[in-house]
């Protein structure tokens, strides 16, 4: 099938996330290019975005088990959690290309999110981070989604800003912290503890920044 162009993308990309411009952001203008040159083999195909974004929960649970091995293996975790969130934006790529985005497809997608988020805090917290930073991170994570699909539920317009907590922030976090671990085996609970730290820090962060914009819009 015919695919769009990268300018199609970024156009029905833009009126399915509250009319943002992608190219106004020198992160995520670059990302989806990346995602969009990932997404073309896909769409040419046909291949269903459902089938997709299930392929990423079963890439994040590999996150799962890798840790659970430990040692050098943590390397490997790194890597396959560098392609679980390729793979989050990767989804929704391919339903935008193919014309396939539907409402179902949107709650699916931000399922798989979450049970990914929770799948990498338990990888942390396999290769020992405590179990506390953990939950305060998972908490965090939880309430800047949570609140930003409230206030796109109650009538704000936009995704209102792109945050320091966003979930690509998050999961190079995790794959950086988790190659560090892997590399210095002998100290990988330091490592992981670092990690889920700076996720909640994150994840707080993001939330003011993300409170106080919507503050403005929903006044």
């Amino acid at each position: 099938m015919d695919v769009p162009s990268r300018a199609e993308y970024f156009e029905r990309w833009s009126e399915l996330h509250g009319g943002y411009d992608p190219r106004k952001s020198r992160f995520v203008g670059p990302w989806l290019t990346l995602i969009y040159t990932l997404a073309r083999p896909f769409a040419a195909v046909g291949m269903q975005p459902d089938v997709v974004t299930l392929l990423g929960v079963g890439v994040a649970g590999a996150v799962v088990w890798c840790a659970s091995v430990g040692g050098h293996w943590l390397v490997l975790a790194a890597m396959v959690c560098a392609l679980s969130g390729v793979f989050d934006s990767l989804d929704g790529a391919v339903a935008v290309l193919t014309g396939r985005t539907t409402q179902w497809g949107a709650l699916l997608d931000s399922l798989v999110d979450r049970i990914s988020d929770l799948l990498y805090l338990c990888a942390l917290w396999i290769v020992g981070a405590p179990v506390s930073w953990c939950v305060f991170a998972g908490c965090a994570l939880f309430l800047l989604e949570y609140t930003r699909a409230r206030a796109l539920a109650i009538g704000m317009d936009d995704v209102g800003i792109i945050s320091i907590g966003e979930r690509p922030t998050r999961v190079t976090v995790v794959s950086m912290f988790l190659l560090a671990a892997g590399i210095y085996s002998a100290c990988a609970a330091t490592w992981v503890s670092y990690t889920a730290a700076i996720l909640a820090v994150l994840c707080v962060v993001g939330l003011v920044q993300f409170l106080w914009v919507a503050r403005q819009r929903l006044r």
